[in-house]
């Protein structure tokens, strides 16, 4: 199973900061080809049909509290590189989501072909 470190969503795309889509939209093109970029070293592969389990592991860079809903609105251009790098439609995507107690600033990110968990 290939997992994948990706860097921490920018705080602007954070769906609470509201931020102006003209300013926004060159972050998420900037996360979004990182994303891509690391997924496409990585190797990972998604050689079956039908759904593909993502587990997203959250690190926080600090201790504040987050919401789960808010890192996968914020994750949403990382989660676009990391389809395209695979040449995966990310309908076929069910997010399995973990913000972990762990301080990193990082998302750690797996796929498996059934919702059991993975280690």
């Amino acid at each position: 199973m290939t997992e994948i470190t990706l860097p921490w969503p920018p705080a602007e795309l954070n769906p609470n900061r509201k931020t102006h889509w003209r300013r926004a939209a060159p972050i998420k093109a900037k996360y979004r080809d990182a994303c891509y970029i690391l997924t496409k070293q990585s190797r990972a592969a998604i050689d079956w049909d039908g759904d593909v389990h993502v587990w997203i592991d959250f690190y926080p860079p600090d201790r504040r509290a987050r919401d789960d809903d808010n890192l996968i609105a914020a994750f949403k251009s990382g989660r676009d590189g990391i389809a395209e790098a695979l040449g995966v439609n990310d309908k076929r995507f069910r997010i399995h989501p973990y913000v972990k107690g762990e301080i990193g600033g990082m998302v750690k990110v797996r796929f498996t072909r059934g919702p059991e968990v993975q280690a």
